[in-house]
């Protein structure tokens, strides 16, 4: 088939193009590499079955070529990372909320199949854990700008139901839970690259908060392995599925283990909300997933526990220096 990935030089989207491109399918990336990397492609564009393409899917007429020239839309590209959606919320609200739509409209010419990536942020403060695709959703105040990003990709979510319902539009909603592996970067808040390159460089490695909150991360491997087996499910189609692992591990003691991996002298410092990002920032206690409804799909179960998961990562990220 012929897929086309936006956000597709990003951590998740260049190994997604990877796993199909090795699965036999034309690939076509857009990007504006706004957070994305032209060095995460630049080995696939010696593959005769990629091609990439350097611009904002806000550009509606690039993305109608792009659009009415594949079979498949994996929706990736969006403002993500908690710094910056703490520090420029507009640009958040706009890019995950007008580029969906673009997609959305440009696909629903010719009734594309669209994979919808979301997030777990969309659960926000909810307690009824662990989180299920239909369970409801508690969301912080408007005048958190935490959460803009939240309710951004829930409209997204919202909006690509509606063109399944209203216009039999075929899609699929994916909800991501802390996605982690070689090519993240922590320049936007990810946890596990910033305390690795903190470690690798002997500086304190900086926990936000008290480090009691747990996450579950999940291998980039994985996750684009779940991705690329839902297509082939038609009763995925106008549903929604959490992907990700559910071995829960507090930051605090993720920071440990970094630590012990890369027998470091880094001291573990913890540094409050209020001076990491602003002032009443609020955050998730707990981030767990029900992996359930893509288990019974698909098979999926995480493969690479997370001490594996940093190995590799360190190995990567000493190789950059």
């Amino acid at each position: 088939m012929k897929i086309l990935i936006t956000g597709g030089a990003g951590f998740i989207g260049s190994h997604l193009a990877v796993r199909l491109l090795n699965n036999g399918h034309h690939v076509c990336v857009i990007d504006d590499l706004s957070t994305g990397s032209i060095e995460n492609i630049y080995g696939l564009k010696y593959n005769s079955n990629f091609r990439y393409v350097i611009d904002t899917i806000m550009s509606v007429n690039i993305m109608a070529e792009l659009v009415d020239d594949v079979d498949i839309i994996y929706h990736l590209a969006a403002s993500v990372g908690v710094n910056l959606i703490v520090e420029d919320p507009v640009k958040t609200i706009e890019t995950n909320v007008k580029g969906t739509e673009i997609v959305l409209k440009l696909a629903n010419k010719k009734k594309k199949l669209v994979v919808i990536t979301s997030t777990s942020e969309v659960y926000g403060k909810s307690n009824d854990l662990p989180f299920r695709e239909d369970g409801d959703l508690t969301l912080g105040s408007s005048y958190k700008a935490r959460w803009s990003y939240a309710c951004s990709k829930l409209l997204d979510e919202f909006l690509a139901m509606a063109y399944h319902r209203d216009k039999k539009l075929p899609v699929v909603i994916v909800r991501l839970f802390n996605t982690t592996g070689p090519r993240q970067t922590g320049r936007y808040g990810m946890v596990v690259p910033r305390f690795i390159k903190q470690a690798l460089a002997a500086k304190p490695i900086t926990v936000y908060g008290d480090g009691k909150q747990t996450r579950c991360f999940c291998y980039v491997g994985d996750v684009v392995w779940a991705l690329t087996e839902l297509i082939k499910h038609e009763t995925a189609i106008g549903n929604i599925f959490n992907i990700g692992s559910d071995h829960e591990v507090t930051i605090a003691d993720l920071a440990k283990m970094v630590n012990e991996k890369i027998n470091s002298s880094s001291k573990i410092v913890f540094v409050p909300y209020d001076e990491a990002y602003c002032e009443g920032f609020e955050d998730m206690t707990r981030r767990v997933p029900d992996i359930s409804k893509i288990s019974k799909l698909t098979g999926f179960k995480p493969k690479v526990r997370l001490p594996e998961i940093i190995e590799s990562m360190i190995e990567y990220y000493a190789q950059k220096g």
